[in-house]
């Protein structure tokens, strides 16, 4: 079934937070994602109403998006080793294993901690991969997807 005949695609993944600018803002730099007209940062020392409710970033090329969606309580995944599953995650991926080294310096300069390496020896190998927590412990992982 092509996408035109099933009548359904994905608009945008959603994600919990109980400091959605926060988690609006680790995803936007870390992507290079913009905000929904709207859906920006106030001015220094302005209340920002919509940080404490709905944000949407959008690709600049289109395609799908990622909200976040504030919450009061969040149960933080403490997936792989723990009673709270990771629910769902994010896969990202990168061109190179060389890019894979410069993204996690990036990933927790930007407030991500890593969860586990897959890294392996030969650059060349499409398996190599780490996962991560982003700022609210959602796991998410960036692995080396080489394009033909």
């Amino acid at each position: 079934m092509t996408d035109q005949e099933s009548g359904i695609r994905l608009v945008q993944t959603v994600l919990d937070s109980t400091d959605a600018r926060r988690l609006a803002e680790f995803y936007r730099t870390l992507l290079g994602l913009v905000y929904r007209a709207g859906d920006e940062p106030p001015p220094a020392g302005q209340r920002d109403e919509r940080g404490r409710d709905w944000l949407v970033l959008r690709c600049p090329a289109g395609g799908p998006q990622i909200a976040v969606q504030q919450v009061e309580r969040l149960a933080r995944p403490t997936w792989p080793d723990g009673p709270v599953p990771q629910q769902m995650h994010l896969d990202l991926s990168v061109a190179s294993l060389e890019e894979l080294r410069r993204q996690h310096d990036r990933v927790l300069a930007l407030g991500g901690t890593l969860l586990a390496d897959r890294e392996r020896p030969d650059p060349d190998d499409e398996e190599a991969f780490r996962v991560y927590r982003d700022p609210d412990g959602h796991p998410f992982c960036v692995f080396v997807r080489q394009t033909p």
